[in-house]
């Protein structure tokens, strides 16, 4: 294993460590107190007593972190003070409906960045290259708790073509993926534009032009790989943004996903639950970044995670 891929492997679970921390201290020193919350304003003073004793919420600040710390190093997130259920087990339910999402949100990006972007690039400065400068625009500007429900109100409730709410099939994924994606899509454009346009004017493609390849076989065979090696470090780097961009949007689409459930710990102060589901994008996240590390070198060999030949 190669010193810098070793490097990054072994700041992982620092990082993740750092998160738990963060997140720990802050939602125990927010405002608010879990118990009155499970047993409402009219309970006893004996009762919550007794719960928060059950709960290990009396004990101090740093027995509670320890003990949780414990519990991670055991593969134990602990148990929703809400749900009274294992972390692990409702993060395993909610975890595939976030997935299907993002993943679909990406896929709804790259079928419409891929093309718009070829097409402005190898127009630049026509209509067709006036008009994917101006979706990027849009897109990036449209935030998506307005075009969610825009879309609702376009696509379900006046046109009736798709549900409102809900995961239901493969027709309530549409709405819910082009609300995350289109800003992946506006982002994708901009960047296959200029990558695009920045390798059809590189010398390698005039020679090709002159050997007597098209214009068409030239961008396809030798500009379009090499410019789509930027784009891929985006899309990876993004795809913990669709994470923790899928919190509004399944919230809009009541979407039973993670972040749903990452919003409802939040209002209800479920620590654990809050913990765990920060804790999962988070790696989540590193994972993926790690993932486009290895692709980004895979697909130019003259990249090296670590920088200089012979480091």
């Amino acid at each position: 294993m190669s010193g810098p891929l070793a490097r990054r492997l072994a700041w992982t679970p620092l990082t993740a460590l750092a998160v738990a921390t963060a997140v720990f201290l802050l939602l125990h020193l927010v405002p608010g107190d879990p118990v009155a919350m499970m047993l409402g304003e009219g309970a006893e003073a004996a009762e919550a007593e007794r719960l928060r004793a059950d709960l290990g919420l009396d004990r101090p600040l740093v027995a509670q972190y320890l003990s949780y710390l414990a519990g991670l190093a055991r593969g134990d997130l602990g148990e929703s003070l809400h749900f009274r259920r294992p972390v692990a087990a409702l993060l395993g339910e909610t975890l595939p409906a976030t997935l299907e999402l993002a993943l679909a949100a990406m896929a709804a990006a790259v079928a419409v960045a891929l093309p718009l972007g070829l097409l402005a690039a190898s127009r630049r400065g026509q209509s067709a290259d006036r008009l994917a400068r101006g979706f990027a625009l849009v897109g990036v500007s449209m935030p998506s708790f307005w075009l969610g429900p825009l879309l609702i109100l376009l696509f379900s409730i006046q046109l009736g073509w798709l549900p409102v709410s809900g995961r239901g099939g493969a027709a309530s994924l549409v709405l819910p993926a082009l609300t995350l994606g289109l800003g992946l899509a506006a982002l994708l454009t901009r960047m296959v534009r200029t990558s695009v346009a920045e390798e059809l004017a590189r010398p390698y493609v005039t020679t090709a032009l002159a050997k007597g390849l098209s214009r068409r076989e030239a961008l396809w065979r030798h500009a379009l790989p090499n410019a789509l090696i930027p784009v891929v470090t985006v899309l990876g780097l993004q795809f913990g943004s669709l994470l923790t961009g899928a919190i509004l949007t399944e919230t809009i689409f009541a979407w039973p996903g993670l972040g749903r459930l990452l919003i409802q710990s939040i209002r209800l102060r479920d620590y654990p639950l809050v913990q765990g589901a920060v804790l999962l994008i988070a790696g989540i996240y590193l994972l993926v970044n790690l993932a486009t590390d290895l692709l980004y070198a895979r697909l130019d060999p003259r990249v090296r995670l670590g920088g200089e030949e012979g480091a």
